[in-house]
């Protein structure tokens, strides 16, 4: 028997609206779009002032020029890091790596402009791989002139070009402190030789600026990677804008090809790991085997951890790391390995008896006190990092320690306070960024203004900044938590 019933017809699709028709996009995509394209022109305009600025000449021919370029950069910087803070995370994170490109990518417009660390960086990766310690001897030698050439040690023209300085025995020669041997750390001269052995014959200054460049990039996106899974995703592209924007990052990571950025990266890395173990001090002993700097993050990876084991545990791998690093180089060369520090501290007056630093300090202390009394206000910061700082933001006890350690020494190279700002970026705290431009502003115009104390002008007004901008953030806080605690009282009612 069949089933007479007829089987009900499908009800007829919905004819599609007319474009006219279409549901338009969200609200908020449609507000954003303005904030989108005024972050592109601003960085375009950042990108393009950094590059005006690097062929505007260097810092003894044109000193103000480079000035006033790094002034315009800096404030086009801190209108887009305000910009972006506007966006999603998406469209903001893709804005933060693609200007990172565009900005890091301008400093290799021209060779190094304000520091010629970068080519004592070539000869050491050149000696390394002559099989020679690169503590052994200093690059005036006469055991390595078969390793010069015309590049490193110019031999026609007036040796007057800039960078070129001329030995006591009439050697032309573009590296610094020529007469003496290297300072530099083990891994910092494992990435001469690797940037030496990857260099196309020629090519000259070019493959450590753009290995420069790749660290400062990769550090966006460990910064990145870190503040999504341990920070505020919500945050995370604002925060990473911080470091992967800033001119200072463009001009003393890549022009200049310092060498810090290595430790940053590293340092990012230790301090971003999920656990304070092991891998977290290997890092960390790593990154103080490029520059001694990031030992001051050490309080930092240690915060809040109250029991001695993990502690010992953290400090013991980062001492392990780096002693393993210089085990290579102690064999071949011994005590050798402390290379010019001695005298590098006593050349830059930081050794009693010798003190030009210390700015602060020496405005209320004799000069004989200011170094003793920094050492002591910074192992008492260090052990408030390390008893009560927050276990899981290390990095804001290591900003703290660090940048506090630049106010108080006034060092006049803005690459000493390049972990500053990827510290800050971590934190969120931009006011930090300040002691970077007091470096900055001590390091090219001193020569413009003779005689006036700007070490103590530049290091105090950041230092006023920092305390501004500490003393904000707390109101903030209590404010905060006044409301919550309000609303609770009313909600419970």
């Amino acid at each position: 028997m069949t089933d007479s019933t007829p089987s009900p017809r499908p009800a007829p699709a919905p004819a599609e609206p007319p474009p006219a028709h279409r549901p338009a996009p969200p609200a908020k995509a449609r507000r954003s779009w303005p904030a989108v394209m005024a972050t592109v022109v601003l960085l375009a305009a950042l990108t393009a002032v950094v590059v005006a600025t690097l062929h505007a000449g260097d810092n003894e021919s044109a000193p103000g020029r480079l000035l006033a370029g790094y002034a315009l950069a800096w404030a086009l910087f801190a209108v887009a890091a305000w910009t972006v803070r506007r966006l999603p995370a998406r469209p903001a994170t893709v804005l933060v790596l693609l200007g990172a490109a565009a900005v890091l990518s301008a400093g290799l417009a021209a060779p190094p402009r304000t520091s010629n660390d970068m080519y004592r960086y070539a000869w050491d990766g050149r000696v390394q791989a002559a099989g020679i310690s690169p503590y052994a001897h200093p690059p005036a030698a006469p055991e390595l002139a078969r390793l010069r050439d015309d590049w490193l040690f110019p031999t026609k023209g007036s040796c007057e070009a800039w960078g070129v300085t001329r030995t006591g025995g009439g050697l032309c020669v573009r590296i610094n402190r020529p007469t003496v041997p290297t300072i530099y750390p083990p891994v910092a001269e494992g990435w001469y030789l690797a940037a030496h052995a990857v260099s196309p014959p020629g090519s000259r200054h070019k493959p450590l600026q753009a290995g420069g460049a790749a660290l400062a990039f990769g550090t966006t996106l460990a910064l990145l990677a870190v503040l999504r899974r341990r920070g505020d995703p919500r945050q995370a592209p604002a925060r990473a804008a911080l470091w992967a924007w800033c001119p200072a990052v463009t001009f003393e990571a890549v022009n200049n090809a310092h060498i810090d950025t290595l430790g940053v990266l590293l340092t990012v890395l230790a301090l971003g790991t999920a656990t304070a173990g092991t891998r977290r001090g290997a890092l960390l002993g790593a990154a103080i085997a490029v520059k001694l700097l990031p030992v001051l993050a050490l309080p930092g990876a240690l915060s809040g951890q109250r029991r001695p084991a993990r502690a010992l545990r953290v400090a013991a791998s980062a001492v392990a790391a780096a002693a393993l690093t210089y085990l290579p180089y102690v064999l071949a060369s011994g005590t050798d390995v402390l290379g010019y520090l001695p005298g590098y501290l006593h050349e830059e007056g930081y050794e009693p008896g010798h003190v030009r630093r210390f700015a602060l300090l020496r405005l209320l202390l004799p000069d004989a006190a200011a170094g003793v009394t920094a050492a002591v206000l910074l192992a008492l910061t260090a052990l408030y990092v390390w008893r009560r700082g927050d276990p899981a933001r290390p990095w804001r006890g290591a900003l703290l320690l660090t940048g506090t350690t630049l106010l108080l020494f006034s060092p006049s190279y803005p690459w000493y306070s390049l972990l500053v700002i990827a510290l800050a970026a971590l934190d969120g705290r931009w006011e930090w960024l300040t002691v970077t431009l007091a470096g900055t502003v001590l390091y090219l115009a001193g020569r413009l203004l003779p005689g006036f104390p700007l070490q103590a002008w530049a290091y105090g007004a950041a230092a006023l900044i920092v305390t501004a901008g500490a003393c904000l953030r707390s109101a903030q806080h209590r404010g905060s938590a006044a409301r919550r605690q309000s609303a609770g009282h009313r909600g419970g009612g």
